[in-house]
């Protein structure tokens, strides 16, 4: 079952634990500015990391900040999605269509 984090030290430890970085979709990744964060499995099959670019924690962390983004993913999975806190809350209050429109 997925799970919602905003935790830094949960979001790390989960990626660690499957081979995940923190990476910035490289063609957002400009002059200072992180761009569009991720978390990438380089060594995942089928991983498109080739279009991201691997950067700190602190980097990442501090854009998930700033954007006030939130963590959907499975604690026993790789699978993860990066999406609004607005959209979190939304949706663990049962709105699951929240967006999708």
């Amino acid at each position: 079952m997925s799970e919602f984090t905003t935790d830094h030290d949960t979001i790390r430890k989960w990626a660690e634990q499957h081979g995940g970085k923190p990476a910035a979709v490289e063609r957002t990744h400009k002059d200072g500015d992180v761009g569009i964060v991720r978390v990438m499995f380089p060594k995942a099959p089928h991983s498109e990391h080739e279009a991201l670019v691997e950067i700190s924690w602190d980097e990442f962390f501090d854009e998930f900040e700033k954007r006030s983004l939130a963590l959907l993913y499975e604690p026993d999975s790789m699978f993860s999605k990066i999406v609004g806190r607005d959209t979190a809350e939304r949706r663990e209050h049962g709105d699951h269509k929240a967006a999708r429109e």
